[in-house]
């Protein structure tokens, strides 16, 4: 890429910012019982987009359709719900039931690797992975994990594999110094707090809330230290739809852009939404407005920038054994994304 094709990148996603800002400045700096009108008068294309409707960092999806957000940017989003199995965003892509979808860089990185027709095109956010311990453990930081058993609900996927990465970081064999223990979703906590495992697993806001219920040692996560800087979660398209659809997607990546600069801003008015809409069990709006302010909804990188995130965690992913021996970080990372916005 040419140095001016670069500058003209960084000054289009500043103008996508500037013009987020000017958004919430003309709504009155809020959006609660506010909804946009759309600014294009051409039909809009219908988007069928899959999102974790359960997970709380997937909230301003569900939130920018509600309140007109998409629409603004002339888009008829069709929201597809998935369970908090990263996995089921690719299969609902895999089986046409969406068009494109959000979910996690270490979910998306290994079906890709094998050939799986989607390009990934903008971030949304960091920091939605957390690895705690209990105090009786005697574990304060990744390396006394060593000999220890962490509970998780998923083996081979996201969160377990990138946090795999911390460890991996920390100086441990991930697959050899800690022992794994497979549980159901909902028992991570119960089963740190019987004794079962010294350490767990999970995503926000469940993580936030175990962390919280069983008094546990905030260990790690997937916005500091080895991913300080990092997005975890992107948006991926399928390459039929991508082909035909260019300019549509395009401007879903400008509407995912000011959507997520507007939580970060606003985190309490997404949560309101959250909690009122989905009404996730034992968790109120300060709760939400807790775990949604603390996500790092400013870092949603596009073009090269996106490019590079992909290299890193595919390095990543080889480092634990995720991805072959044999793949080309680099030349995976330039084959498997789009630069929506050139």
């Amino acid at each position: 890429m040419s140095k001016q094709q670069s500058h003209a990148g960084v000054s289009r996603r500043n103008v996508l910012k500037a013009a987020g800002a000017v958004g919430v400045a003309v709504s009155g700096g809020a959006l609660s019982g506010k909804v946009f009108a759309p600014a294009i008068a051409a039909p809009a294309p219908k988007i069928r987009l899959a999102w974790g409707d359960v997970a709380a960092c997937h909230s301003p999806l569900g939130f920018g359709v509600a309140k007109g957000l998409y629409a603004k940017h002339n888009l008829d989003i069709d929201l597809y719900p998935f369970t908090s199995n990263g996995q089921t965003v690719i299969q609902a892509l895999a089986t046409g039931k969406a068009d494109a979808g959000a979910g996690l860089i270490g979910d998306w990185l290994k079906p890709l690797e094998q050939g799986f027709d989607v390009k990934l095109f903008v971030g949304s956010h960091g920091g939605c992975g957390r690895l705690f311990a209990s105090a009786k453990s005697g574990i304060k930081d990744l390396t006394d994990l060593k000999g220890k058993t962490i509970a998780t609900f998923v083996m081979g996927a996201s969160p377990q594999t990138v946090l795999q990465v911390s460890i991996a970081k920390a100086g441990l064999d991930p697959n050899t110094d800690v022992n794994w223990k497979t549980v159901p979703f909902d028992l991570v906590g119960e089963t740190i707090a019987r004794g079962d495992a010294d350490a767990g697993i999970h995503i926000d806001p469940w993580a936030w809330s175990i962390e919280k219920k069983h008094n546990l040692v905030h260990i790690a996560d997937t916005q500091t230290g080895h991913y300080e800087g990092l997005t975890c979660c992107v948006l991926g398209a399928n390459g039929p739809y991508l082909k035909a659809n260019k300019d549509a997607l395009r401007r879903l990546a400008e509407a995912n852009i000011e959507v997520h600069e507007y939580t970060a801003a606003h985190p309490d008015e997404v949560a309101k939404w959250y909690a009122e809409t989905l009404k996730p069990a034992g968790l109120s709006i300060a709760d939400l407005t807790e775990i949604l302010g603390k996500l790092v909804y400013h870092n949603h990188p596009v073009g090269p920038p996106l490019v590079e995130q992909i290299r890193i965690a595919a390095e990543d992913l080889k480092l634990v054994r995720v991805l072959d021996a044999t793949t080309d970080p680099k030349a995976l990372a330039e084959h498997v994304t789009v630069n929506i916005l050139a």
